[in-house]
Parts: structure tokens; C-alpha cells; sequence
């Protein structure tokens, strides 16, 4: 019963995320999606750290988070969308788009490759989510302003 209750938020959460941000800006909209992906990221990161139980369910659970934010992340960078000051969104994400678009199919790959190994030990979710945060990394330090 739980399982249909998840099931069926997640379902819904996601479907009406489009029409709920239909109305914001693609600054706004990305920002909260990347904040998505930062909430995704802290419970595989407390249990790499050993400062969680293994989970595997929020394990993927994170996972989809992220591979969702991914499937339409690109779509928030149009040209023109630069904000510059509060934005943490370097310059080059739209100077270099060709170099973002593939960071952002890097990212989506090491997801698919993190939940296609379905993690169920700690051992198992170590290099799935290894290479996730390797890849957010390299990201961040390309196309997002230091020190945010």
C-alpha cells in the first residue's frame, strides 16, 4: 500500500511539475530543479560518508530525481536566459552550449548506468554514485560560478 502511495505522489509530482513552472522564468526554473538535484544528492552522500544507513530505495529514489532534472535541464538554458549577479550559471553554459549539452548527456548517462546497477549494498552504491558526483563536479566546474 505504501509502495502504490509513493508510486502515485511521484507520479503526479511529476507530471504537474511542467504545468506548476509553466508560469516562471527558465532562471527560476532551473534553479529550482538544481535544487532538486542538491536535496537528491545529500542522502547518497551521508551514506558514502557512512553518516546514513544504506538505503537502497532512496538510493534510486535519488537517482530519479536526478535523471528526471536531467531528461529537462537543457531545455532551461535558451538563448538569452543569462541573468548574470544572483545567477550560478556561468557565461560559458551558453558560449560553449555544444561543451554544456555534453556534460548534461554525461550526466545523464552515468545515471542510467547508476540505476540499470540498482545498488543493494553500500560496496554497490559507491562507484554508481562515484561517477554521478564526478560528473556533477567536473560540471560545476566548468558551467557554475566557484564558491556556490
Amino acid at each position: 500500500m505504501l509502495r502504490t502511495f509513493v508510486c502515485a505522489f511521484v507520479f503526479i509530482a511529476i507530471c504537474s511539475t511542467p504545468f506548476a513552472m509553466a508560469a516562471e522564468d527558465p532562471a527560476e526554473q532551473r534553479h529550482e530543479l538544481m535544487e532538486d538535484v542538491g536535496e537528491a544528492a545529500k542522502p547518497l552522500g551521508e551514506m558514502l560518508k557512512a553518516e546514513r544507513e544504506f538505503d537502497a530505495a532512496t538510493a534510486m529514489k535519488s537517482f530519479q530525481v536526478m535523471q528526471d532534472v536531467a531528461a529537462v535541464i537543457g531545455d532551461l538554458f535558451p538563448e538569452g536566459s543569462y541573468v548574470g549577479g544572483e545567477e550560478k550559471a556561468k557565461e560559458t553554459v551558453w558560449s560553449d552550449r555544444e561543451g554544456f549539452n555534453q556534460k548534461l548527456a554525461e550526466f545523464s548517462d552515468a545515471l542510467a548506468v547508476a540505476m540499470a546497477a540498482d545498488p543493494q549494498s553500500l560496496e554497490a552504491l559507491e562507484p554508481a554514485a562515484g561517477n554521478v558526483f564526478k560528473v556533477c563536479k567536473s560540471c560545476h566546474e566548468e558551467y557554475r560560478t566557484p564558491g556556490e
